[in-house]
């Protein structure tokens, strides 16, 4: 059962690292930009079936890591350029109806491109095996090197914001972008920048999710709405908040995932507890969402409190 248990812990922080990279741009675009973008979620697939097809036409992991990246930096900061910059006066329906109609746009481009069979990455011939965490408890290398991948990130994105010229125009920006566009500052290179940034997080972590997920259109989609769960948890603009808020749901989601159904099974049909345990399962993160804002209001670690 300790056994279980431990692996469903580190089930849980990979898929809270895959959350934070997600998260992370979405809270600077979102908490400096002021714009919805729901599209957030399609750049994770880009990456994704970018890195699949190059991985499946050359046969290198490196070249995969460098086609899903560039992809969807430069997909996010054409959306920048030629979508949002049109949007940042205007109020948020309009940003919602303008990426929603995104999603289609890249959902049909997808398919035109690859069709509808989902692809399939594998894991590199270095990574296939176990490591031996514990006594006992061999975990596959491949998924800790994404959860070491995102650590690294996170420790990355700190540094950068709270340590560097960039990260401080960035924070200025965020609170205060007329006087930072006063002093000279091209604000308009600034966003397109953070949204590139945004949007290679997403890439980075679609690629990553490709070896260990189907990569089939909609992809994004099904990852953004917990998202966004995140990000409302973690507090809107903080990337600390972010990296809570991402390992806090992603340890919930699979906790209740995993043991929840083998619970009700002693007191309910298999059948049966099997459907209500993925519905209880499902319902967990939202309640947990809605007891931490019940508590805080603004998110466990606001941007500005």
């Amino acid at each position: 059962m300790s056994t279980l248990v431990a692996e469903q812990l580190l089930n849980g922080v990979q898929l809270g690292v895959m959350l934070f990279l997600l998260a992370a741009g979405l809270t600077l675009v979102f908490g400096i930009m002021g714009v919805i973008n729901l599209a957030h979620g399609s750049l994770y697939m880009i990456g994704a079936f970018a890195a699949a097809a190059a991985a499946r036409a050359t046969g290198s992991w490196g070249l995969a890591l460098l086609a899903g990246l560039a992809a969807a930096g430069v997909v996010g900061m054409a959306i920048e350029l030629l979508v949002l910059r049109r949007l940042y006066a205007r109020d948020h329906l309009d940003q919602v109806l303008a990426t929603f109609g995104l999603i289609l746009f890249f959902n049909q481009g997808i398919v035109m491109l690859f069709g509808r069979q989902p692809l399939f990455m594998q894991v590199p011939p270095w990574l296939g095996g176990s490591v031996e965490i514990l006594p006992g408890v061999p975990y596959p290398a491949y998924r800790l090197l994404i959860i070491a991948v995102g650590l690294a990130v996170a420790v990355g994105l700190y540094l950068l914001i709270q340590h560097t010229r960039i990260g401080m125009l960035v924070r200025a920006g965020a609170t205060h972008r007329e006087m930072v566009r006063a002093l000279g500052v091209d604000i308009r290179l600034l966003y397109t920048l953070v949204f590139g940034l945004g949007a290679l997080l997403a890439g980075l972590a679609g690629l990553m999710a490709g070896p260990v997920y189907n990569v089939s259109v909609g992809m994004g989609e099904q990852i953004l709405i917990l998202t966004f769960v995140v990000v409302v948890i973690g507090g809107i603009g903080s990337i600390r908040g972010a990296l809570f808020g991402a390992l806090l749901v992603g340890i919930t989601d699979t906790l209740l995932r995993g043991f929840v159904p083998g619970l009700l099974r002693s007191a309910l049909p298999p059948d049966q507890a099997d459907a209500l345990g993925a519905s209880l399962s499902s319902m967990g993160v939202y309640l947990l969402m809605a007891v931490v804002l019940l508590v805080k209001p603004r998110g466990l670690f606001p941007a500005h409190a």
